[in-house]
């Protein structure tokens, strides 16, 4: 499947008709086809805790493909991407909300929002535990476009929620250390690059800082390919547990000799201003 264009991949395409249309429907969670995997557990668990923007039904792959044409209906489902402009073929699992359509590919169908989970080859232990904070953030992203839609007509959603990093100082940074970029995995080198309140946590410590809506932490969503074959786009996310607003959005594209798969020094720099 290949996605050209998409709200946290390239450029912002959804309409306001599209998110009216979104807010009057039954919105089904697409389950994976292994039931006890851990993205099946987790996003359960988020969508029974936090989803309250629309009525809401679990479905497997298999219902999905039945009503996926459905135009009353919508979806949260986890779909892979591949970009037709990257000069790699990395496919990517992304976090999608998206309207029934009439139409082919899955990529294809009118998106309302969608968000860089994982590569396709890494595995979901990556992820899983930011679920909750993934889900309240697409509602609160949903709702804020449906009352400004003037951000959506600018196209660009991204300096929107960049221009929120300037507050990152003004709480505590938590970063799992495998997330930086090697040039800033020490605490000394990290705090070079980043002088207010930063912490190196473990994967427990933000889910409970998550669970517990804790408004003073923001932590780091990295997307990467986590030593994979394939070495493509880095995306960095810094998202609020408690207030579930992204700090900061960004990629990269990685360098092969420098293997920087991780934030770096330079986004950390631009933070910090």
């Amino acid at each position: 499947m290949v996605l050209s264009a998409a709200t946290f991949a390239d450029r912002y395409v959804a309409r306001h008709e599209d998110i009216k249309a979104f807010l009057g429907t039954t919105t089904y969670v697409v389950l994976d086809d292994n039931p006890m995997s851990e993205y099946n557990i987790k996003i359960k668990e988020a969508v029974k805790n936090s989803w309250t923007i629309t009525p809401y039904d679990f479905i497997s792959s298999k219902e999905f493909e039945e009503v996926r044409n459905d135009i009353s209906k919508s979806f949260l489902v986890k779909l892979q991407v591949k970009f037709d402009q990257d000069k790699l073929e990395a496919t990517y699992n992304f976090l999608c909300v998206v309207l029934g359509a009439a139409v082919k590919r899955h990529t294809d169908l009118p998106d309302i929002c969608s968000i860089p989970l994982s590569y396709s080859t890494v595995p979901e232990d990556s992820y899983v535990y930011k679920m909750e904070s993934l889900i309240r953030f697409a509602q609160n992203h949903i709702k804020m476009l449906d009352q400004n839609p003037e951000l959506i007509k600018k196209g660009n959603i991204f300096k929107h929620y960049n221009k929120n990093a300037k507050s990152v100082k003004s709480k505590e940074l938590w970063v799992l250390e495998r997330d930086l970029d090697k040039g800033v995995r020490s605490l000394t080198d990290l705090r070079k690059s980043y002088k207010h309140s930063v912490k190196i946590v473990n994967q427990e410590d933000i889910e409970k800082a998550i669970a517990e809506k804790n408004t003073n932490v923001v932590f780091l969503h990295k997307v990467g390919p986590e030593g994979t074959r394939l070495q493509a786009r880095c995306y960095k996310v810094l998202l609020g547990a408690g207030d579930d607003q992204f700090y900061y959005f960004d990629y990269h594209n990685i360098n092969p000799k420098l293997k920087d798969d991780g934030l770096r020094a330079k986004d950390l720099k631009k933070i910090a201003k």
